[in-house]
């Protein structure tokens, strides 16, 4: 009986010393409680974890890729969109992550949905469409400020879609095609401004000139000579009738 029981204890204390045994991969950390209370953080590697006396939770440290579901949002011009999310994060305090919050995932991602509600909220649906990387910006730091507690951190958010109603798309294109008609108004009438001012400083260095103007009329007389028409009526200016005859004199 005493070979037995000694067999049987050292059975157990292999079985005790194999349970203990912990092998963490690079990426992951064990943090280590002692009777309930927080004792250190371990890993990578080979650890050993007493059994009964320790308990052990596994945290992975890799960055993690949440996709945050559709909301439904209000614009600040009262219009109703569904918009959804991706966001990136990692563990970076694996103690503060287990401590400190219950199911980080989960937490994190009830407060980026909210996040994406209240930010998309304060702003116009043509910031949503136009200035994305702003946005993603604000909720990205709204997010990292309310989970460094937690010891993780928010890398980036980037919003995928934002869907409107037909309805309001149709509204979209009619505005897009009346702000292309203005700008075609405004640079047609530039045109003409800028033309009218190239004509005036013209007439001015011809009125000076007055020989000037005499070949312009000469220039468009041979100009319209090369034309089909049998008749042709040109205007003469008095100051070169005036010259004709005051030369004939």
């Amino acid at each position: 009986m005493t070979g037995y029981s000694l067999y049987i204890v050292l059975a157990v204390v292999v079985l005790f010393f194999i349970s203990a045994i912990r092998i963490l991969r690079e990426y992951e950390r064990g943090v280590i409680f002692m009777l309930g209370r927080f004792w250190k953080v371990k890993g990578p590697g080979f650890i050993l974890v007493i059994p009964i006396i320790q308990q052990m939770e596994k945290v992975d440290l890799r960055t993690i890729v949440m996709d945050v579901p559709s909301q439904d949002v209000i614009s600040r011009d009262n219009v109703s969109v569904h918009v959804n999310a991706v966001v990136y994060f990692r563990v970076i305090e694996p103690d503060k992550a287990i401590i400190q919050v219950e199911h980080f995932n989960d937490a994190i991602s009830q407060l980026a949905q909210t996040t994406l509600r209240s930010v998309l909220g304060q702003h116009e649906l043509d910031e949503m469409l136009s200035e994305r990387d702003r946005l993603n910006a604000d909720i990205q730091t709204v997010l990292d400020q309310q989970t460094d507690a937690w010891g993780v951190k928010v890398s980036n958010v980037e919003i995928k879609h934002v869907d409107i109603d037909e309805s309001m798309i149709r509204a979209i294109a009619k505005q897009a095609e009346a702000e292309r008609t203005r700008r075609a108004k405004v640079i047609h009438a530039e045109g003409e401004m800028q033309a009218s001012q190239k004509l005036l400083e013209a007439a001015q260095i011809l009125s000076k000139q007055p020989q000037a103007l005499q070949l312009r009329y000469l220039q468009t007389l041979t100009e319209i000579a090369n034309d089909r028409s049998n008749t042709i009526v040109f205007p003469l200016p008095m100051e070169l009738i005036d010259s004709l005859f005051n030369k004939t004199k």
